[in-house]
């Protein structure tokens, strides 16, 4: 068992079921799958894999990360939920992290963040942009100008997977950062979330 302190990290905010579990600076197990459906039983479950794998327990866990959007409104609802159970269950802390920071990390300069929002859609985030220092939602055709590359969807891929970028950052913040993590829409869902069955709690 790993003697650095322990962040189980995840992501449910797009088409897929994402988690990484960090070590001090190390990256011990990391998976992502592909799904557009099924994630809030799917979640959990990989996460306890992950942590066999290695010989860990939920008990040993430092902190919880969580991305916390935006993407798909559902897929966000389970991951913050099941974060902050797990985090109240287990007397640790937990921390969002948003999509924009997590496809920013390793990145040095001026950058532009894109998540897919479909419909021909993107969410964008400038960093070291000051004109698009605040998220918001705009035409993937239209973007307004912005200083260096475009990261993420429609742009090139990120240094670090997003699952593993989110443990980084919740691992550099979880002793500063006592809220609670919430979810960051950027536009009214689609259709009413669908009934999911609540997480299962490890363990």
């Amino acid at each position: 068992m790993p003697d650095a302190p322990l962040v189980l990290a995840f992501d449910t905010s797009a088409a897929h079921c994402a988690a990484a579990l960090l070590s001090g600076d190390h990256i011990l197990a990391s998976a992502q799958e592909e799904m557009a459906k099924g994630q809030a039983e799917r979640l959990l479950v990989l996460c306890q894999e992950l942590l066999a794998a290695q010989g860990c327990s939920v008990g040993a866990l430092s902190a919880i990360g969580v991305g916390v959007g935006p993407g798909n409104f559902t897929g966000i609802r389970i991951s913050v939920s099941a974060a902050r159970g797990l985090a109240l269950g287990l007397g640790i802390p937990a921390v969002g992290v948003s999509l924009f920071e997590a496809l920013r990390l390793g990145m040095d300069g001026p950058c532009a963040c894109a998540v897919d929002a479909r419909r021909d859609q993107l969410y964008l985030q400038g960093f070291e942009n000051p004109a698009l220092a605040e998220p918001a939602l705009y035409p993937a055709e239209a973007l307004p100008p912005f200083e260096g590359p475009l990261i993420g969807a429609r742009g090139q891929a990120p240094v670090h997977p997003v699952a593993e970028a989110i443990a980084r950052l919740a691992a550099q913040r979880y002793a500063t950062t006592p809220e609670r993590p919430a979810p960051l829409y950027l536009k009214p869902a689609d259709a009413a979330p669908a009934r999911d069955p609540g997480p299962l709690i490890l363990t």
